[in-house]
Protein backbone atom coordinates (compact mmCIF):
# COMPACT_ATOMS: atom_id res chain seq x y z
CA UNK A 1 0.00 0.00 0.00
CA UNK A 2 0.90 3.56 -0.90
CA UNK A 3 2.96 5.36 2.16
CA UNK A 4 2.09 8.50 3.61
CA UNK A 5 4.77 11.52 3.36
CA UNK A 6 7.10 11.12 6.18
CA UNK A 7 6.45 13.43 8.75
CA UNK A 8 8.70 16.75 9.24
CA UNK A 9 11.17 16.94 11.82
CA UNK A 10 10.27 19.36 14.70
CA UNK A 11 10.96 22.82 13.69
CA UNK A 12 13.82 23.05 16.38
CA UNK A 13 15.71 19.69 15.25
CA UNK A 14 15.65 20.73 12.03
CA UNK A 15 17.23 23.85 12.20
CA UNK A 16 19.59 22.33 13.79
CA UNK A 17 20.36 19.52 11.27
CA UNK A 18 19.87 22.13 8.33
CA UNK A 19 22.88 24.41 10.22
CA UNK A 20 25.25 21.56 10.21
CA UNK A 21 23.95 20.08 6.85
CA UNK A 22 24.79 23.48 5.04
CA UNK A 23 28.50 23.26 6.90
CA UNK A 24 28.80 19.92 4.87
CA UNK A 25 27.50 20.76 1.85
CA UNK A 26 29.98 23.83 1.41
CA UNK A 27 32.96 21.35 1.27
CA UNK A 28 31.90 19.55 -2.20
CA UNK A 29 32.17 21.00 -5.56
CA UNK A 30 28.31 19.30 -6.33
CA UNK A 31 25.83 18.91 -3.84
CA UNK A 32 24.68 15.07 -4.43
CA UNK A 33 28.09 14.42 -3.23
CA UNK A 34 27.14 15.25 0.36
CA UNK A 35 24.52 12.61 0.25
CA UNK A 36 26.46 10.10 2.05
CA UNK A 37 27.88 12.22 5.50
CA UNK A 38 24.60 13.71 5.51
CA UNK A 39 22.84 10.44 5.80
CA UNK A 40 25.48 9.74 8.72
CA UNK A 41 24.10 13.24 10.04
CA UNK A 42 20.55 12.03 10.15
CA UNK A 43 21.52 8.93 11.81
CA UNK A 44 23.33 10.65 14.57
CA UNK A 45 19.96 12.51 15.32
CA UNK A 46 17.17 9.71 15.63
CA UNK A 47 20.10 6.55 15.32
CA UNK A 48 19.15 5.54 12.13
CA UNK A 49 17.92 6.50 8.53
CA UNK A 50 14.05 7.42 8.86
CA UNK A 51 11.84 8.20 6.44
CA UNK A 52 12.17 11.67 7.47
CA UNK A 53 15.74 11.51 7.43
CA UNK A 54 15.85 10.76 3.56
CA UNK A 55 13.25 13.39 3.32
CA UNK A 56 15.33 15.76 4.62
CA UNK A 57 18.17 14.92 2.52
CA UNK A 58 16.48 14.76 -0.76
CA UNK A 59 14.90 18.47 -0.09
CA UNK A 60 18.12 19.79 0.84
CA UNK A 61 20.05 18.13 -2.19
CA UNK A 62 17.79 18.55 -4.83
CA UNK A 63 17.11 14.64 -5.36
CA UNK A 64 14.41 12.86 -5.27
CA UNK A 65 13.65 10.41 -2.24
CA UNK A 66 14.02 7.44 -4.67
CA UNK A 67 17.49 8.27 -5.58
CA UNK A 68 18.03 8.70 -1.17
CA UNK A 69 16.32 5.84 -0.77
CA UNK A 70 18.88 3.72 -3.40
CA UNK A 71 21.59 4.66 -1.55
CA UNK A 72 20.78 4.71 2.13
CA UNK A 73 19.94 0.63 1.32
CA UNK A 74 22.52 -0.36 -0.37
CA UNK A 75 25.32 0.70 2.58
CA UNK A 76 25.06 -1.28 5.33
CA UNK A 77 26.29 1.08 8.06
CA UNK A 78 22.58 3.12 7.66
CA UNK A 79 20.26 1.17 9.69
CA UNK A 80 16.55 1.05 8.49
CA UNK A 81 15.25 1.50 11.99
CA UNK A 82 15.98 2.00 15.32
CA UNK A 83 18.41 0.13 17.25
CA UNK A 84 20.78 -0.17 19.85
CA UNK A 85 23.18 2.29 21.74
CA UNK A 86 26.10 0.04 21.21
CA UNK A 87 26.14 -1.67 17.77
CA UNK A 88 28.23 -5.20 18.55
CA UNK A 89 28.93 -6.67 15.22
CA UNK A 90 30.90 -10.06 14.90
CA UNK A 91 33.03 -10.75 11.61
CA UNK A 92 31.98 -14.14 10.29
CA UNK A 93 33.99 -13.47 7.29
CA UNK A 94 35.47 -16.47 6.41
CA UNK A 95 38.82 -16.01 8.35
CA UNK A 96 37.47 -14.85 11.72
CA UNK A 97 34.60 -17.48 11.18
CA UNK A 98 37.52 -20.01 11.61
CA UNK A 99 39.45 -18.94 14.02
CA UNK A 100 36.49 -18.49 16.05
CA UNK A 101 33.74 -15.96 15.16
CA UNK A 102 31.09 -18.33 14.28
CA UNK A 103 31.03 -19.68 17.77
CA UNK A 104 31.53 -15.94 19.18
CA UNK A 105 28.51 -14.96 17.31
CA UNK A 106 25.98 -17.83 18.52
CA UNK A 107 27.47 -17.31 22.12
CA UNK A 108 26.17 -13.95 22.13
CA UNK A 109 22.85 -14.74 20.89
CA UNK A 110 22.36 -16.71 23.60
CA UNK A 111 23.55 -14.69 25.95
CA UNK A 112 21.21 -11.82 24.42
CA UNK A 113 18.32 -13.47 23.18
CA UNK A 114 18.38 -12.15 20.11
CA UNK A 115 19.35 -12.61 16.59
CA UNK A 116 21.13 -10.93 14.04
CA UNK A 117 20.09 -7.67 13.62
CA UNK A 118 18.56 -7.81 16.52
CA UNK A 119 18.01 -5.65 19.72
CA UNK A 120 18.15 -6.32 23.53
CA UNK A 121 14.99 -5.25 25.50
CA UNK A 122 16.81 -2.61 26.96
CA UNK A 123 17.89 -0.90 24.09
CA UNK A 124 21.56 -0.80 24.71
CA UNK A 125 23.21 -3.48 22.05
CA UNK A 126 22.14 -4.76 18.63
CA UNK A 127 24.00 -7.47 17.39
CA UNK A 128 25.12 -8.31 13.67
CA UNK A 129 26.94 -10.66 11.89
CA UNK A 130 29.21 -8.22 9.46
CA UNK A 131 32.05 -8.90 6.97
CA UNK A 132 35.64 -8.21 6.86
CA UNK A 133 37.09 -5.73 9.10
CA UNK A 134 40.34 -5.48 7.40
CA UNK A 135 42.15 -6.73 10.74
CA UNK A 136 42.61 -10.15 9.86
CA UNK A 137 45.58 -10.76 11.76
CA UNK A 138 43.58 -9.83 15.14
CA UNK A 139 40.90 -12.58 14.24
CA UNK A 140 38.53 -13.06 15.61
CA UNK A 141 37.67 -9.71 15.28
CA UNK A 142 34.59 -7.95 16.65
CA UNK A 143 33.43 -4.20 16.66
CA UNK A 144 31.42 -1.77 18.88
CA UNK A 145 30.36 1.49 17.04
CA UNK A 146 33.32 0.58 14.20
CA UNK A 147 36.17 0.52 16.76
CA UNK A 148 38.33 -2.57 17.31
CA UNK A 149 38.03 -5.32 19.68
CA UNK A 150 40.72 -7.96 18.61
CA UNK A 151 41.50 -11.58 19.10
CA UNK A 152 38.33 -12.42 20.85
CA UNK A 153 37.24 -15.60 22.49
CA UNK A 154 33.43 -16.54 23.09
CA UNK A 155 34.13 -15.37 26.95
CA UNK A 156 35.77 -12.27 26.21
CA UNK A 157 33.02 -11.16 24.37
CA UNK A 158 30.30 -11.93 26.50
CA UNK A 159 32.05 -9.74 28.67
CA UNK A 160 32.53 -7.45 26.38
CA UNK A 161 28.34 -6.96 26.15
CA UNK A 162 28.04 -7.63 30.12
CA UNK A 163 30.30 -4.28 30.52
CA UNK A 164 28.28 -2.35 27.80
CA UNK A 165 24.62 -3.07 29.49
CA UNK A 166 26.03 -2.26 32.84
CA UNK A 167 27.49 0.81 31.90
CA UNK A 168 30.74 -0.10 32.38
CA UNK A 169 33.63 1.63 30.67
CA UNK A 170 34.91 -0.33 27.52
CA UNK A 171 38.34 0.64 26.55
CA UNK A 172 38.86 -0.79 22.70
CA UNK A 173 41.67 -2.72 21.70
CA UNK A 174 43.09 0.27 19.40
CA UNK A 175 41.54 2.92 17.99
CA UNK A 176 39.39 6.00 19.49
CA UNK A 177 37.71 5.53 22.66
CA UNK A 178 34.42 3.92 22.76
CA UNK A 179 31.22 6.47 22.27
CA UNK A 180 27.43 5.91 21.32
CA UNK A 181 26.25 4.96 17.88
CA UNK A 182 24.91 8.09 17.37
CA UNK A 183 27.79 10.07 18.30
CA UNK A 184 29.65 8.09 16.11
CA UNK A 185 27.29 8.56 13.44
CA UNK A 186 27.98 11.99 13.68
CA UNK A 187 31.92 12.04 13.33
CA UNK A 188 31.47 9.85 10.09
CA UNK A 189 29.57 12.69 8.97
CA UNK A 190 32.43 14.61 9.15
CA UNK A 191 32.25 16.50 12.54
CA UNK A 192 35.32 16.38 14.80
CA UNK A 193 35.51 14.39 17.31
CA UNK A 194 35.86 16.77 20.59
CA UNK A 195 36.43 14.31 23.54
CA UNK A 196 40.27 14.89 24.73
CA UNK A 197 42.71 12.95 23.40
CA UNK A 198 40.38 11.18 21.03
CA UNK A 199 41.88 12.16 17.78
CA UNK A 200 45.22 11.03 19.01
CA UNK A 201 44.09 7.74 19.59
CA UNK A 202 45.56 5.16 17.12
CA UNK A 203 46.65 1.23 17.10
CA UNK A 204 49.26 -0.09 14.96
CA UNK A 205 49.57 -3.14 12.75
CA UNK A 206 49.90 -6.28 13.73
CA UNK A 207 52.65 -8.48 12.86
CA UNK A 208 51.34 -10.31 9.56
CA UNK A 209 50.48 -7.11 8.70
CA UNK A 210 53.65 -5.66 8.56
CA UNK A 211 54.94 -8.85 7.31
CA UNK A 212 52.55 -8.54 4.10
CA UNK A 213 53.85 -4.84 3.70
CA UNK A 214 57.58 -5.86 3.99
CA UNK A 215 56.81 -8.41 1.13
CA UNK A 216 54.63 -6.41 -0.94
CA UNK A 217 57.75 -3.96 -1.04
CA UNK A 218 59.86 -6.38 -2.22
CA UNK A 219 61.46 -7.48 1.37
CA UNK A 220 61.96 -11.46 2.06
CA UNK A 221 60.43 -11.43 4.78
CA UNK A 222 63.13 -14.75 5.51
CA UNK A 223 63.74 -13.83 8.83
CA UNK A 224 60.22 -13.62 10.60
CA UNK A 225 57.53 -16.01 11.14
CA UNK A 226 54.31 -15.49 12.35
CA UNK A 227 52.21 -18.40 12.31
CA UNK A 228 54.16 -21.73 12.87
CA UNK A 229 52.86 -25.40 10.63
CA UNK A 230 48.99 -26.02 12.39
CA UNK A 231 49.84 -28.20 15.34
CA UNK A 232 53.19 -27.09 16.37
CA UNK A 233 54.50 -23.96 18.23
CA UNK A 234 55.01 -20.42 16.19
CA UNK A 235 58.50 -20.16 15.15
CA UNK A 236 59.97 -16.84 15.32
CA UNK A 237 58.64 -14.36 17.71
CA UNK A 238 56.30 -11.33 16.16
CA UNK A 239 58.37 -8.47 15.03
CA UNK A 240 59.87 -6.20 17.57
CA UNK A 241 57.42 -3.53 17.92
CA UNK A 242 54.22 -4.92 17.49
CA UNK A 243 51.29 -4.04 19.87
CA UNK A 244 50.03 -7.18 20.62
CA UNK A 245 50.33 -10.45 19.03
CA UNK A 246 48.01 -11.92 16.69
CA UNK A 247 45.51 -14.61 17.39
CA UNK A 248 47.06 -16.46 14.20
CA UNK A 249 49.79 -17.48 17.06
CA UNK A 250 47.03 -20.03 18.72
CA UNK A 251 44.29 -20.60 16.33
CA UNK A 252 41.20 -21.54 17.76
CA UNK A 253 39.62 -24.98 17.09
CA UNK A 254 36.22 -24.17 15.78
CA UNK A 255 35.89 -25.54 12.64
CA UNK A 256 34.68 -28.68 11.99
CA UNK A 257 37.61 -29.59 9.59
CA UNK A 258 39.78 -27.82 11.24
CA UNK A 259 42.03 -29.24 12.59
CA UNK A 260 40.22 -32.69 13.72
CA UNK A 261 38.77 -33.68 10.55
CA UNK A 262 41.45 -32.90 7.83
CA UNK A 263 40.43 -32.79 4.57
CA UNK A 264 43.51 -34.38 3.01
CA UNK A 265 45.35 -34.12 0.13
CA UNK A 266 42.70 -33.50 -3.15
CA UNK A 267 43.58 -36.75 -5.60
CA UNK A 268 43.63 -36.00 -9.07
CA UNK A 269 40.54 -36.28 -11.19
CA UNK A 270 39.97 -40.20 -11.79
CA UNK A 271 41.92 -41.53 -9.02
Amino acid sequence: MPQLPAPAYPAEVRAKLEADAKEVIARYPGSRSALLPLLHLVQSEEGYVSRTGMAFCAELLGLTTAEVTAVATFYTMYRRRAGGDYQVGVCTNTLCAVMGGDAIFDRLKDHLGVGNDETTEDGKVTLEHIECNAACDFAPVVMVNWEFFDNQTPESATRLVDDLIAGRTVEPTRGAPLCTYKDTARILAGFPDQRPGAVGASGGAGAASLVGLKLAKGGTGSQTRVVGPRGEAPGDQPQKGAEHLSSHDAPQQTSASDPEHPAGPAAEEGE
